[in-house]
């Protein structure tokens, strides 16, 4: 009866844009949030769900750039259920082709707009609204010690937020490292052994 999310890539290998059919009537409106199938036929495995996040932010709040170490990876879809956000992806992924480089999706609520984040990308986002709430279904449970911390405001990687004064932010993504600081520290994962974890999920979805 309904049909599937529109799923495309975007310019960073590996990072997907969702956008749902949304089906409105006197009631309101439907839209199907998520669907496995689809998600897996887009990154050629089938992607197991281990946890799922909720996180809410007053306006003008900045989480990010997060990613997590490989072992043991966590691929993400991110999606705004409240308000509006400004949402990016960054390349994390040493010896990518597109290694630093971010990319834009506004999510609003109301238009069910999703990011996909495979392993080894970083994700960050901007509230644009009060009571900005995301929901974030992970590939695998978190582990603690394996995440990595950018900064989000690294003028390498140089994100345009459309700030109109300083963000709020946490003491931990405040004091992050910039891009060429973990690198420098080894803490990134590379593309090559993200290809390679690629292809043992696509061998063996379970193996995580």
């Amino acid at each position: 009866m309904f049909q599937a999310h529109l799923m495309t890539e975007l310019s960073i290998p590996g990072a997907f844009r969702l956008t749902p059919q949304r089906y409105d009537d006197v009631r309101g409106y439907f839209m199907e949030g998520f669907r496995g199938d689809v998600v897996s036929e887009a990154i050629g495995y089938p992607f197991v769900t281990g946890q799922v996040n909720w996180s809410s932010s007053r306006r003008g709040t900045l989480r990010g750039i997060h990613g997590t170490t490989l072992p043991p990876g966590q691929a993400k879809l991110v999606t705004c259920v409240r308000g509006a956000v400004l949402d990016v992806v960054v390349d994390l992924r040493v010896g990518s082709p597109t290694y630093g480089k971010y990319e834009l999706t506004r999510q609003e609520a109301d238009s069910g707009t999703a990011v996909y984040l495979s392993d080894g990308l970083g994700h960050a986002f901007l509230a644009l609204t009060d009571d900005a709430c995301m929901n974030y279904v992970c590939s695998a449970a978190y582990v603690p010690g394996t995440m990595i911390e950018i900064d989000p405001l690294d003028p390498r990687i140089g994100i345009p937020w459309p700030l109109t004064g300083p963000p709020i932010m946490s003491e931990k993504d405040a004091g992050a490292p910039t891009l060429d600081e973990a690198e420098a520290k080894g803490i990134l994962p590379t593309y090559e052994d993200c290809l390679a974890h690629y292809a043992a999920l696509k061998a063996d979805p379970w193996r995580r």
